[in-house]
């Protein structure tokens, strides 16, 4: 009775179907509302997208502006790329560094697009303030003066109105703007006192990156070559690894085991080391107390008691699951074998990642260009600014008001201008800002999840043709991963957008949590942090739970060709009917592929360190190591890489285990080994379940 309510709770076990031979071929359209929803929506990201290419202005970012909201490097700027600031120093009165770069590093001090910026330290002397602006600056070739001002002005009349410039530091362009070098010495300024000095200094050292972009770039171009053969090491290896787990997965995870088996062993040991002496010593955990140091509680012999105890039950359980699931291990490392022989058939899959990066590549790229239009749209606006409201000339006048920047006013207030402020938030588009950056934002994950599951739905597809061919490799396909892309985008683009719109749906929940976890972190009591870390704690385990429905959801649909919910009602059902099996093939896969990618990224980045850092000695000329700058850019561009490329190999020979394995528990279910009933799966597999195919009286010799 009690198996049979069990049998009922998870479902009843797959019926022999003796038109079954894999993949079904003649299958329909799934979930054709969500399909229908989803390429409406892909319709509104595209409108969406070109309404922010019809408003938006991302020239704001890529280019600097002057004081009357001209871009610099572009129309009557062209040949003027680079913005200078007369009084770089209001930038540090005024605010600090990081609201001056979120600002677009815009200060309250006139600015001015030149073809390049000072090289040497000037200022204005004190005799040639009665001189005309011709004498003193277009004269000694000094163009630093805004567009317009007439060579016959005095120079006293363009400091006070800020249309010249009253000191000049060597500069060097950053960010497009002329910035001061950092070893530079400011002149002696009238009216600056303080530390000045070593606040530009600061501002410099977090902005002025261009000697270091410099060396950078020389890096990349001496060392690019090197890093690419880094590269090709890391495929070759990931490849390798791959096939080679056919003959050495069964020693290997014996060895990794073996080796997990040790380090508790050891754990336990220094352990114990640690609670002898200080128990000899006395020191208890009574004499210690209660502390918010949590490194004191080292000091003390319970912690170490408490790490030993824990440390013996984890090497417990770890022998007791060794000595009673041994047979389930054993058919583990057989699927890992049988996965490893199915990628050797279908190289081609090894190399369908390339195609989900260039689709998550198209995905992101079209939707920070969209987000840099919609958060650039609308029209400028241009106010009055002067720098010293206070004065008797300025008391009429309507600071902040608006103007027109080609006119700019006349007026006895010194220094009062035309500047730009910002883009205006009136409009259609700009009332609509917040709403259509969420639906970007939505439009980003769902596409992304979408792309991601494309890319298993397509591998499970091909891998299951492989698993359901009774003559191996006879009866494979002859294009298996083509044939997968092309029925999975015919007939189950709605199941896909279905299963990617939940998982979009939680993760966007996530980000919401987060944003406010940040917003209120420091207004938080300890009860709010508590239950806030429960919320995130239990989206994060809801999200998991649903990439991992999604993921056995799309391989039954890859086989069977049914709807989402179907699929993945049959797909958790199987698994749930057997559990052991599916826990112990996921740690034994987890330990597998962890060692892989540590082989692979460890080798890569042993190899680039010992090369680019000139310790490899003795390889000749032709293989000697560039002069570099700093070498460890190329050696974490290579690990970096290293850990892609690995990923991207073994997320595939993931999702063939995971496709193998459901293949693997239907064919136990479906078939008996009969004649009419025979087993597909692979001749090791039979021997480690006892089992085995019968075959015809004339066919004896009969092979899979």
């Amino acid at each position: 009775m009690g198996q049979q309510d069990k049998e009922e709770a998870n479902g009843k076990p797959v019926k022999y179907d003796p038109s079954f031979r894999g993949p079904i071929k003649n299958r329909g359209c799934t979930d054709i509302i969500c399909c229908v929803l989803f390429l409406l929506f892909i319709l509104g990201y595209i409108v969406v997208g070109l309404v922010a290419w019809v408003y938006g202005d991302p020239r704001q970012v890529l280019y600097p502006r002057n004081s009357t909201g001209a871009y610099c490097g572009l129309g009557e700027n062209k040949d003027k790329p680079y913005l200078l600031y007369f009084n770089i120093f209001s930038c540090i009165l005024a605010t600090n560094v990081i609201t001056a770069v979120t600002n677009g590093l815009q200060c309250p001090t006139s600015q001015v697009c030149v073809s390049s910026c000072p090289e040497s330290a000037w200022t204005v002397e004190v005799n040639q303030l009665s001189e005309t602006v011709g004498q003193v600056f277009y004269s000694a070739n000094r163009s630093f003066c805004l567009p317009g001002v007439p060579s016959t002005m005095r120079v006293l009349e363009s400091l006070e109105k800020e249309l010249c410039p009253s000191f000049l530091l060597p500069s060097a362009p950053a960010l497009g703007r002329c910035l001061p070098w950092s070893n530079s010495t400011p002149p002696e300024l009238p009216g600056i006192t303080g530390n000045i000095s070593q606040g530009i200094s600061g501002l410099l050292d977090s902005l002025n990156t261009r000697d270091i972009s410099v060396k950078i770039f020389e890096d990349l171009a001496q060392s690019w070559y090197w890093i690419l053969i880094c590269l090709c090491i890391a495929l070759v290896l990931s490849l390798l690894f791959i096939l080679l787990l056919r003959l050495v997965a069964g020693p290997l995870v014996l060895v990794l085991i073996l080796g997990v088996l040790g380090v508790l062993a050891y754990g336990i040991y220094h352990c114990w080391e640690e609670y002898r002496v200080l128990r000899d010593r006395g020191a208890s955990i009574s004499q210690l107390g209660f502390t918010t140091n949590l490194s004191a509680y080292q000091s003390v012999q319970e912690t170490w008691l408490a790490a030993l105890i824990i440390l013996a039950v984890l090497e417990g359980i770890l022998l007791l699951m060794l000595i009673f699931l041994r047979q389930r291990i054993r058919i583990a490392i057989a699927l890992l074998q049988e996965a490893s022989k199915a990628v050797g058939h279908m190289m081609s899959t090894m190399f369908y990642p390339l195609v989900t990066f260039v689709l998550l590549l198209i995905c992101i790229a079209y939707w920070a260009m969209m987000a840099l239009y919609l958060a650039t749209s609308g029209q400028p606006q241009y106010v009055l600014w002067a720098p010293n409201t206070s004065l008797p000339e300025c008391a009429n006048v309507s600071v902040n008001a608006s103007c027109d920047p080609l006119v700019q006013p006349v007026t006895s207030c010194p220094g009062l201008m035309c500047v730009f402020q910002g883009y205006s938030s009136t409009g259609l588009v700009q009332r609509s800002l917040f709403n259509l950056q969420i639906y970007g934002v939505l439009g980003l994950f769902w596409t992304i999840n979408w792309v991601l599951a494309l890319g298993e739905c397509v591998l499970a597809g091909a891998f299951a043709s492989f698993y359901w061919a009774f003559h191996k490799p006879r009866d494979i396909p002859t294009f298996p991963l083509s044939a997968a892309f092309i029925r999975t985008l015919h007939y189950h683009t709605g199941s896909l957008a279905f299963g990617a719109l939940i998982l979009t749906l939680v993760q966007i929940a996530r980000v919401i949590l987060e944003y406010i976890d940040h917003k209120l972190r420091g207004a938080q009591n300890p009860m709010a942090r508590c239950i806030m870390c429960c919320f995130k704690c239990c989206l994060w385990c809801l999200e998991k739970f649903i990439k991992f429905l999604n993921r056995n959801a799309y391989i039954m649909i890859a086989i069977y060709g049914k709807n989402f919910c179907v699929s993945a009602k049959n797909a958790f059902m199987l698994l749930m009917r057997n559990i052991v099996r599916v826990v112990v093939l996921d740690k034994v896969t987890d330990l597998l592929l962890f060692f892989g990618k540590l082989l692979v990224v460890g080798g890569v980045g042993v190899f680039s360190f010992f090369f680019f850092s000139g310790r490899i000695q003795g390889l000749g000329k032709e293989f000697e190591n560039p002069s570099l700058n700093y070498y460890w850019l190329p050696i974490m561009i290579s690990i970096l890489g290293a850990y892609i490329i690995a990923s991207g190999f073994f997320s595939v020979f993931g999702m063939c285990v995971d496709t193998l394995f459901l293949c693997f528990l239907e064919d136990l279910e479906r078939n008996d080994g009969s004649l009419d009933r025979p087993y597909y799966m692979s001749k090791g597999l039979l021997q480690i379940l006892g089992k085995k195919n019968k075959t015809p009286p004339g066919d004896k010799k009969r092979k899979k």
